[in-house]
């Protein structure tokens, strides 16, 4: 007869959605923010900063359409946000990984929430530019410092692309492509262009609300349920 299997230790940092999955519902999010600052705050970026810094370069001589004040408000906001993670990573790195991503996306949660409230009781976004402007990007920056600390693989970031579709397509030349290093880094630029593509639908067609609200609910969901492990 074989021997009986020791029962496994409990492991608390496992219980939950792994963290693979919950990066990748956070680039949708991140298209959703772009989705309604973009078309919604008179074109600047809350998630995306390398096309935030381009903006400002448009704004700065003079393109129509752009604006300097609101440029620098989402690099500024952003900024501070991405301090108030790396507080956040401070107190919290030797810690509990899952509680850790929790409490980050908890906040994450609630600035967007604010601002959906806010985009809500106040549907002319020509009146509140700058309050929804400095909570999703402060919101962002927040995130990013988080997500970069996780060093989860193959997911530096969850707001820009531009190394994700490098390295693809990279693999693509070299044949390195059936890893999950591959599948991470498509399943991520799907994500990207989905969650702008139901960002713009929902703001061209039912203004800031909608998007904000649906980008705060996914924070949240993934506050409660995110786990501790890749």
């Amino acid at each position: 007869m074989a021997e009986n299997t020791p029962p496994q230790p409990y492991d608390r940092e496992a219980r939950g959605v792994r963290l693979v999955a919950v990066l990748l519902g956070l680039t949708v999010v991140s298209g959703l923010i772009d989705a309604v600052s973009y078309l919604g705050l008179g074109h600047v970026f809350t998630a995306n900063m390398t096309g935030n810094v381009v903006v400002l370069g448009f704004a700065a001589a003079g393109a129509p359409g752009f604006s300097v004040p609101h440029t620098l408000t989402s690099l500024g906001f952003f900024a501070v946000g991405a301090m108030a993670g790396g507080r956040i990573v401070a107190r919290m790195d030797t810690g509990s990984r899952r509680t850790w991503a929790r409490v980050s996306l908890g906040a994450e949660a609630l600035l967007v929430g604010v601002a959906a409230v806010i985009a809500f009781a106040a549907p002319d976004a020509h009146a509140t530019t700058y309050p929804l402007i400095a909570l999703t990007a402060f919101a962002m920056g927040l995130r990013n410092a988080t997500v970069r600390k996780l060093g989860v693989s193959n997911y530096s970031t969850t707001t820009v692309v531009t190394m994700t579709m490098t390295g693809l397509l990279s693999d693509t030349v070299t044949g390195d492509t059936s890893g999950p290093a591959t599948r991470r880094r498509a399943a991520a630029l799907v994500a990207m262009v989905g969650g702008a593509f139901l960002g713009a639908w929902l703001t061209l067609h039912h203004g800031l609300r909608y998007p904000l609200l649906l980008a705060a609910l996914a924070a949240g969901a993934f506050a409660l349920t995110a786990s501790g492990r890749e």
